[in-house]
């Protein structure tokens, strides 16, 4: 009965998000019709896939026991800069290979607060949210970059009837799931998260890993940006507002830890479509706008609210194990 009823337990825990997912899919299609139209559902994945980008960053920061609070202002900033470097050069080889620089050399800038001088994440991703799109703003003087030309196609282009966003998405998503499964750079990220000062004890690099958690990010948020100006076709120093908050409440509907030391590569995927799926259905019910910002606020905090319950839960269950084996050896030595 026991077995039974623990197997239950655990399917419910691992595949809850994607019942989810399936149920708000269904609902979404009978509230509006438009929803499930090939163009809507176009649109939507050309929408989700850089918040999704920025969400498996943020799922291995979070893994790891950091967080990114500058990544949408980041994007911007390496967005615009892609943007200035095609203009120049004409090449999209060489406007991808500046947006995903300027990411990196942020994110080392981050790195560098937080495991050489110790600042706690929040403050120095704070720090580098406001300074990344100052720059952008300064560089920019405030204006938009426009007359893009064949820079859209990365964006808004499809090979065959996938769109190309969903195809870096796809090929980054798979890349994280290696590197969090197959790695030793994934073990360390959950070791690191879960206790740093057990995973110093055991010969972890802790520096090396935090740099290479934000290089990583650096990464795939300079993809992000290029993918996010080529698809509303301009550089916009002041876009991706808040897309920081989206990726991150992504991660934590999708069962990533704030704790740190937990998530998965598919929880967060079918948390940043349940995000995706229901900012797209209030848009279609003309939802006002306002209304939305509260709506997407609960949602943060429910998330927050039932990783704190279950962090507390697996916390109550793991003193409960080690409660009953120290009672089982007191048991032994009694009876010996």
């Amino acid at each position: 009965m026991k077995l039974g009823s623990s197997f239950w337990s655990n399917a419910k825990k691992k595949y809850s998000i994607y019942l989810i997912l399936i149920v708000l899919f269904i609902v979404c299609s009978v509230v509006n019709s438009n929803f499930f139209s090939v163009s809507n559902l176009t649109n939507i994945s050309r929408q989700l896939a850089v918040t999704t980008i920025l969400a498996l960053s943020a799922t291995m920061l979070i893994i790891s026991g950091m967080l990114d609070l500058s990544s949408g202002s980041v994007l911007a900033l390496s967005g615009v800069f892609a943007v200035s470097a095609y203009k120049a050069t004409g090449s999209l080889l060489i406007a991808i290979a500046v947006g995903i620089l300027t990411g990196v050399i942020c994110n080392v800038l981050n790195a560098l607060m937080i495991s050489t001088f110790k600042a706690p994440p929040f403050i120095a991703t704070l720090a580098m949210l406001t300074v990344s799109r100052g720059i952008a703003l300064l560089y920019t003087k405030g204006q938009n970059i426009l007359q893009l030309g064949k820079f859209t196609v990365l964006g808004q282009g499809s090979i065959g009837f996938i769109p190309i966003p969903i195809i870096f998405l796809v090929v980054i998503a798979v890349i994280t799931w290696y590197l969090l499964n197959h790695t030793r750079f994934g073990r360390s990220l959950y070791a690191v998260g879960g206790n740093e000062e057990a995973s110093i004890a055991s010969g972890i690099n802790v520096h090396k890993t935090k740099y290479t958690a934000f290089i990583i990010n650096g990464i795939f948020v300079g993809i992000a940006g290029v993918l996010f100006m080529s698809r509303v076709n301009a550089g916009l120093p002041n876009g991706a507002v808040n897309y920081e908050f989206t990726a991150l409440t992504a991660a934590i509907i999708g069962g990533t830890s704030f704790s740190g030391g937990v998530g998965t590569v598919g929880g967060t995927l079918a948390g940043a479509f349940i995000v995706g799926f229901l900012d797209n259905i209030m848009n279609l019910t003309n939802v006002d706008s306002y209304m939305q910002q509260i709506v997407r606020g609960t949602i943060i905090a429910l998330a927050v609210i039932y990783d704190i319950r279950t962090r507390n839960r697996r916390t109550s269950s793991m003193l409960g194990k080690i409660e009953e084996k120290a009672v089982g050896k007191e048991t032994v030595k009694t009876i010996r």
